[in-house]
């Protein structure tokens, strides 16, 4: 279902719904409107199949039925998430007295697999880097930001999108740090080195050429001198990553993943790496712990008395 009419907006309460998840939440747009969409679908389903009207008829019966239809056509990451999307609209709708019992309380839905993201190796991102300092040594400017972008992403490991949303006073460079807004508007403060703060130092030279009137306090900026968004630096690192033999086709999150992976290698803490990236939880951090095999066993050499 992907849209809403308003007897079914009023009698769901999505509008209000939606409003919870942006202005107390904190959830990005993008969220806001899958877990509408998600809650919006389990409406009509239960309103055609089970001639269920309102969230106060709701059993878990019939939300355990709506996943069983689901799980039959849908993947099972698209299951766990409105699973996912139901229940928190169930604890808020209890929570605000909308209902007098959480139906999703004992819902549980299908585990989603945890696929390893793919990275790079640590010499294939150093070609990366290089193909993009080799072309922003052209003096194109959009070379020099993309050169800028991709030292950031890989030096930090913030998301594409903290990245546009950046300031130019957002990057100290005489502490080499960068303060990004992150998922649910928690702002953090993350370090990186020397190389990327020379690229980053290379951009802001030739950013003027860039600049209007409608370029603001933006650090990276499109071809017309409007703020970058995520395509454009999507679209650089594919373009670049193409040029570095054998290499895995990755996104900025890859670099992302990437970055995570090179730093547990190198002996980071896992505690430090989720608070680099910005986790709120351990869990998610913990899945770039089983990508290398080398790490496992360094530390199992280094540390068992009969290795």
């Amino acid at each position: 279902m992907t849209s809403v009419d308003g007897v079914l907006d009023s009698a769901w309460w999505l509008s209000d719904f939606r409003t919870h998840l942006a202005s107390e939440r904190g959830l990005s747009a993008h969220t806001c409107r899958a877990y509408g969409s998600d809650v919006a679908a389990l409406a009509s389903y239960l309103g055609g199949a089970r001639d269920v009207r309102t969230p106060a008829e709701t059993g878990l019966a019939d939300l355990r039925a709506w996943l069983a239809t689901l799980s039959r056509t849908g993947s099972r990451a698209t299951v766990a998430r409105r699973a996912a999307a139901v229940r928190t609209y169930f604890g808020w709708a209890a929570r605000t007295g909308r209902v007098s019992t959480d139906p999703a309380l004992r819902l549980v839905a299908p585990r989603r697999h945890a696929t390893l993201p793919a990275v790079l190796r640590a010499d294939e991102a150093t070609a990366l880097i290089d193909a993009a300092g080799a072309a922003a040594d052209d003096g194109d400017p959009l070379a020099a930001r993309d050169c800028a972008c991709l030292e950031l992403l890989y030096a930090t490991g913030i998301r594409v999108s903290e990245l546009v949303g950046c300031d130019v006073d957002d990057v100290d460079l005489d502490r080499q740090v960068v303060r990004v807004l992150g998922k649910g508007g928690k702002e953090r403060v993350v370090p990186f080195g020397a190389p990327a703060a020379r690229a980053v130092t290379g951009w802001l030279a030739v950013r003027p050429a860039l600049s209007t009137s409608d370029s603001g306090h933006a650090l990276f900026l499109g071809r017309r001198g409007r703020r970058a968004d995520a395509r454009q630096i999507r679209a650089a690192v594919h373009r670049l990553l193409s040029q570095v033999p054998n290499a895995p086709d990755l996104g900025p999150h890859g670099l992302r993943h990437s970055a995570a992976t090179h730093l547990l290698d190198g002996g980071a803490d896992l505690r430090v790496v989720q608070e680099l990236l910005g986790h709120a939880s351990l869990t998610t951090t913990q899945l770039y712990t089983h990508v290398s095999p080398e790490r496992l066993r360094r530390s199992y050499e280094q540390a068992h008395p009969r290795a």
